[in-house]
């Protein structure tokens, strides 16, 4: 049986991409594109917004890939890439907006919900967030951010964060209850 060392490949085929050979480039857009659209579409509702974003992202990738340092994944590197790129959407079509209303978080934070929804569903109640809930939201649930790499992202404090957060989560037990209420019939 012939071993293939799959990192020592990858690595040729970055480098190969980084010196403008196409079929690299080709080969590293069909093997990530599909993860890096799921990323843009967690922030951007819009498919073809988010596609055009992805794309966006995969230029200045490939532009910048001489200045990947191989310490790391390329992965998480083009993760970086394409939740700059959607944020950078969102601000020039002004759509983020941050609640600035004082509220006291609780130290605790839990979800007691118990449900079964689809995929399609979450993303549906994700996507019906206000924009500056769901960029934090995303950020730090789905991406893994703290709150102060949230917060210098996106120009904002901490105790924002914080706040969004709280509010988007408070907004989407809601509406998932409402969800499982009308599904099951006791609404």
């Amino acid at each position: 049986m012939k071993v293939i060392h799959l990192h020592n490949n990858n690595t040729t085929l970055l480098k190969k991409a980084a010196k403008n050979n196409r079929e690299a480039q080709h080969e590293l857009f069909n093997a990530h594109a599909p993860k890096m659209l799921s990323i843009c579409r967690y922030y951007i509702k819009d498919i073809q917004n988010a596609e055009s974003v992805m794309l966006n992202g995969f230029f200045k990738a490939f532009v910048n890939l001489k200045h990947f340092k191989y310490k790391g994944s390329f992965e998480g590197w083009l993760r970086k890439i394409m939740i700059r790129e959607s944020i950078s959407f969102i601000r020039q079509q002004k759509h983020i907006e941050f609640s600035i209303e004082d509220i006291v978080l609780p130290h605790e934070q839990s979800n007691n919900i118990n449900t079964e929804i689809e995929v399609a569903q979450i993303q549906q109640l994700i996507d019906e967030l206000p924009e500056g809930y769901k960029l934090v939201f995303v950020m730090y649930a789905i991406e893994g951010y703290r709150h102060f790499e949230i917060a210098e992202m996106l120009n904002i404090s901490e105790g924002t964060s914080k706040s969004q957060l709280f509010k988007a989560r408070q907004m989407l037990q809601k509406k998932i209850k409402e969800l499982n209420q009308t599904s099951y019939g006791t609404n």
